[in-house]
C-alpha cells in the first residue's frame, strides 16, 4: 500500500468518525425538541446548524438578548409589591424575573436580591424586617 493510499484511508476513517459524531449529535438534539422546533430545524444538515438555530430561537440574536436583559433589569429595578398581592405571589413574580435574567447570563448577587426583597416589603412588615436586619446587620 502506498503512502498516498494510507493517507486516503486515514482521511476516510476520520471523515466517517465525524459523520457518525454529527449523526449522534443531531439525533440527540432532535429527540429533545418539540414538533414546532423540529419543523424549524429538520432541514439542517449538521448538528452545529441545528444548535445555532435552536439557540437563536430561544435566546434570540445578541441584540434581542440584550433588549430582554434591559427590559428585565428595568422590571427588577422598579419592582414593588402590589397592594393586593400576597407575599408568596410577590416572591413568585420576583423569582420569575431573577430566573429569566439568570438564564440570559445576567446574575444578580444574592445579597442584592435579599436587600431588594426587604426594601419592597410593605410597612406592615416593618417589625419583622427590623427583627431580620438588626441581628444580621444587613
Amino acid at each position: 500500500m502506498t503512502i498516498g493510499a494510507q493517507r486516503e484511508k486515514r482521511v476516510q476513517r476520520h471523515n466517517r468518525k465525524d459523520v457518525e459524531k454529527n449523526y449522534r449529535a443531531k439525533k440527540s438534539l432532535m429527540c429533545g425538541i418539540g414538533p414546532d422546533e423540529y419543523n424549524k430545524v429538520s432541514a439542517s444538515d449538521t448538528a452545529k446548524k441545528i444548535w445555532e438555530a435552536l439557540q437563536t430561537t430561544h435566546q434570540g440574536t445578541t441584540q434581542v438578548k440584550q433588549y430582554k436583559i434591559d427590559m428585565l433589569t428595568a422590571e427588577y429595578e422598579h419592582f414593588r409589591m402590589k397592594g393586593d398581592e400576597s407575599i408568596q405571589d410577590m416572591h413568585i413574580r420576583f423569582t420569575s424575573i431573577i430566573n429569566e435574567l439568570h438564564s440570559l447570563g445576567d446574575v444578580i448577587p444574592r445579597n442584592k436580591l435579599v436587600r431588594k426583597i426587604l426594601n419592597v416589603l410593605p410597612g406592615s412588615w416593618e417589625s419583622k424586617l427590623n427583627a431580620i436586619t438588626e441581628p444580621k446587620d444587613l
